[in-house]
């Protein structure tokens, strides 16, 4: 028996075309007006040629999830192998992803450049440095925090409250350390000591703002909206009265514009922007999907985690403000996983269990029932292991179809875009039917904060209620008093149940939603609901990827996927 290759070797042993005649399929000339090399095989896209590209009828397709489980689900491996199958069918179609963030990729979770045959490449670069970006958004995050502290020592014109700072500092690490740290030790009479604190860059608001504005105008002036601090008087500090927003765009001025790369079978790939589903609103930037729906037929993206929590941000949040909306939606879902949700353990996977696998059915349905809500049409996709057997496929799509839902078993990770040409027909042909689909959106701009959340937490969690205590309620009555009302809500919660409990598997019902805390997000113009446990900063597991990442005597990468 061969040895099956890692997604490593596979993308070294790939035949990678250079970008600009990726480029040139789309009819992007090859000139500095239109795209900025960044090696041979990566480039940013120049808002010269963005800017004069004509709107088109396109479709864009969102791939999304069952809950995830330590099985794997392989959202980005389908969303890549989907665009290569469309592809190979005569479609014309680009695939929009998240840029990785550092955290996972030395922590547990792993890269974003999917794996196996349905790969985006340059792997390594993608999912390390990659062009930069999350760099410069760390960059431009902090400079705010330097501002804010720096306002303090020289006076303190605006009168800011030291002990009532809300401006994090961020790292793109998993840093446990960093939850609660105390600043302003140096003895300086204007030093003031306070405590602090660290997110994740990923649950940035500037990585926010930068996903969800639609030029560096518009970047601009929602930085310069970032509530940073309150006065001793109760009044708001923004961003743009430290003068920080002008720096802060400088810092992200070439970041903002898309990264472009292609996968194995050298489709074009835009890659953008990076927010975490459970902690932030999980979407690549809009700038780069309205390019990409410029540019081609079809438009696969996908949404982080399980569809309770990217599809429901990417629906209620980024479609909103981008005034878009998908033909259909592709709902991942794996043997393995669905057998982990009625009750079976890692170890136990490999062998046939109908029994287990029944019992995890409702985590899908449920999945799928929340999709409906919001007017829009699904496929199954099942991302094939060789463990699965026939009768537990036969099972999945024998439900599906009780519930007159398509369903596709997808084997892109073992042949690429052939193994993924059954979904790539069902998605035409839903793209087809979903034409005169209205978008449905689970909340009105003037429903109150807490209808929001509970709408959210009782239709899509499966919560029977939401529960809070009478300093989130006097906060609430603060923010819509202040104009804030309107604002969509980014649930903040595990991605492993549709509860607050990971260990929570399958469907539960008549759980509650607890709110820990509510962040006010003025520049993103959304609110965070922080609830249970959930940390905007998380930790490494015991044995962290890190421990097997290593340079080797050819000066390759070894252990990264």
């Amino acid at each position: 028996m061969s040895k099956v290759k890692s997604d490593i070797e596979i993308a070294r042993a790939s035949k990678i075309r250079p970008i600009g005649e990726v480029l040139k399929k789309f009819n992007i000339p090859d000139n500095p007006k239109s795209f900025s090399p960044m090696g041979r095989h990566i480039a940013k896209l120049n808002f010269d040629l963005i800017n004069n590209l004509k709107e088109k009828k396109s479709n864009l397709v969102l791939v999304t999830a069952i809950t995830p489980t330590p099985a794997g689900e392989g959202k980005t491996t389908t969303s890549v192998g989907l665009n290569d199958a469309l592809n190979k069918i005569g479609k014309q179609s680009i695939v929009c992803l998240r840029e990785p963030s550092l955290g996972p990729s030395f922590g547990m979770k792993g890269g974003a450049a999917g794996g196996g045959y349905a790969q985006v490449i340059p792997m390594e670069q993608i999912n390390l440095h990659f062009t930069g970006d999350f760099h410069a958004i760390t960059s431009a995050h902090n400079l705010l925090s330097t501002l804010i502290d720096n306002h303090i020592y020289w006076g303190n014109r605006l009168n800011i409250d030291p002990e009532n700072i809300v401006w994090k500092r961020v790292v793109d690490l998993n840093d446990r350390s960093l939850r609660k740290i105390k600043i302003n030790l140096e003895n300086l009479k204007s030093n003031i000591p306070r405590n602090d604190s660290f997110d994740i860059t990923v649950a940035s608001e500037v990585m926010a703002i930068f996903c969800l504005s639609k030029n560096i105008k518009e970047l601009e002036n929602k930085i310069g909206n970032i509530t940073v601090a309150y006065s001793k008087d109760k009044k708001p500090i923004y961003a743009k009265d430290l003068k920080a927003h002008g720096p802060m765009t400088v810092l992200l001025k070439e970041a903002i514009r898309p990264n472009v790369v292609q996968t194995l079978e050298n489709n074009l790939a835009i890659i953008h922007g990076g927010p975490f589903a459970n902690i932030a609103h999980g979407c690549n930037s809009i700038i780069a999907t309205k390019t990409a729906l410029k540019l081609s037929q079809y438009v696969i993206t996908e949404a982080g985690f399980g569809a309770d929590l990217g599809a429901e941000k990417f629906l209620n949040i980024k479609c909103r403000k981008a005034k878009i909306q998908p033909s259909c939606v592709v709902l991942v879902t794996t043997v393995r996983a669905l057998k982990m949700h009625g009750g079976l353990e890692k170890h136990d996977l490999k062998k046939e269990n109908l029994d287990a696998l029944e019992k995890g059915l409702p985590n899908l349905f449920k999945h799928i029932v929340n999709i409906s809500s919001f007017n829009l049409n699904t496929v199954v996709a099942i991302n094939h292991f060789n463990t699965d057997t026939n009768k537990e496929i036969e099972l999945i799509k024998k439900y599906c179809s009780e519930w007159g839902v398509k369903v596709s078993l997808c084997k892109h990770w073992a042949e690429g875009g052939k193994g993924a040409k059954d979904l790539a027909k069902n998605v035409v042909e839903l793209c087809k039917k979903s034409k005169k689909n209205k978008l449905r959106f689970l909340y009105s701009d003037e429903t109150p904060i807490l209808k929001k959340i509970e709408k959210i937490a009782m239709q899509i969690y499966g919560a029977k209620s939401i529960e809070y205590d009478e300093k989130i309620k006097e906060q609430v009555k603060k923010l819509e008093k202040d104009g804030f009302g309107k604002f969509p809500v980014c649930v903040a919660k595990t991605q492993y149940s549709f509860s607050t409990d990971p260990k929570l598997k399958g469907s539960p019902s008549d759980h509650i939603l607890s709110i820990r805390e509510i962040r006010l997000s003025s520049g993103a113009e959304f609110l965070v609901v922080v609830c249970g446990s959930i940390m905007t900063m998380p930790g490494l597991p015991r044995v962290p990827s890190a421990d097997s990442i290593r340079i080797n005597k050819k000066g390759e990468i070894e252990g990264l996927f």
